[in-house]
């Protein structure tokens, strides 16, 4: 099962146009997210030492996965900034 997901995975992936990887990236971050908040919920229930130490390691691993993943959209729309816009946006973070 996991390797026809792969493959199916890939299949779909692949065939998605350049344009698109940005909006797709979004939804993954959204999906990051959702991962994110049912760690934190896995946490609070969490009762043996093991259980809060990978409840623990979830959120810790899935806000720097959220955040990772929006500093890369941010990047990558700015590759498709024009040269004024970059450097009004250098302009207000200075």
């Amino acid at each position: 099962m996991f390797i026809l997901a792969a493959f199916v995975g890939y299949e779909v992936i692949s065939r998605v146009p350049v344009i698109l990887h940005t909006p797709l990236m979004s939804g993954s971050n959204f999906v990051h997210g959702v991962v994110l908040v049912g760690s934190m919920w896995a946490l609070a229930h969490a009762t043996t030492p093991i259980q809060l130490a990978l409840g623990f390691l979830a959120v810790l691993l899935g806000a720097a996965n959220a955040a990772g993943g929006y500093v890369v959209t941010e990047r990558m729309l700015g590759m498709f900034a024009s040269k004024s816009d970059a450097k009004a946006i250098a302009g207000k973070e200075a």
